[in-house]
């Protein structure tokens, strides 16, 4: 069965979403852990402050990490985790919705990472060209090589070169 003729658009699309939210969320991490960008509203995190440094921390390479597409899917799951965990315990006891709580970007952020790993990483991951990626792409379970490589899932075997 061929596949539908937008799935490698839907997979290019997945990936720049991937590229571009990932490349967000490493640049406030980045702000809050380097003074960059502008820095942060307020003091910078001391190391080792709870939440503020480790929310940094999980921010900048939790981003890095989805933004290249290296083990992105897990990733995708602590940074959204994080934002759930941010908008639970720092905005939403100042009021019930976002809007009135200023926690507009913990929760799209949420959303956008949850999505992330539910869908996965799409197209041009650096999982998909590091060595190890094909080994794991072997073991049973996994997903097939032609998948982790960005080849259409259900698009049929190559013959081989002659």
């Amino acid at each position: 069965m061929a596949p539908p003729p937008y799935q490698h658009r839907d997979h290019t699309v997945l990936a720049l979403f991937r590229a571009v939210v990932g490349l967000l969320f490493a640049c406030h991490g980045a702000a809050a852990l380097f003074g960059v960008f502008g820095g942060t509203p307020g003091a910078p995190p001391t190391l080792g402050q709870w939440p503020g440094w480790w929310a940094a921390v999980i921010q900048f390479a939790g981003g890095t990490l989805v933004l290249l597409g290296v083990g992105a899917r897990s990733a995708a799951v602590v940074c959204s985790g994080s934002m759930a965990y941010a908008y639970f315990v720092e905005h939403q006891p100042g009021a019930l919705l976002p809007i009135e709580n200023g926690g507009e970007a913990a929760t799209l952020f949420c959303w956008c990472f949850l999505l992330i790993a539910a869908l996965g990483p799409g197209r041009w991951t650096l999982d998909s060209v590091l060595p190890g990626a094909r080994r794991a792409a072997a073991r049973p379970g996994a997903p097939d090589t032609a998948t982790a490589a960005g080849a259409e899932p259900d698009s049929p075997p190559r013959a081989p070169a002659s």
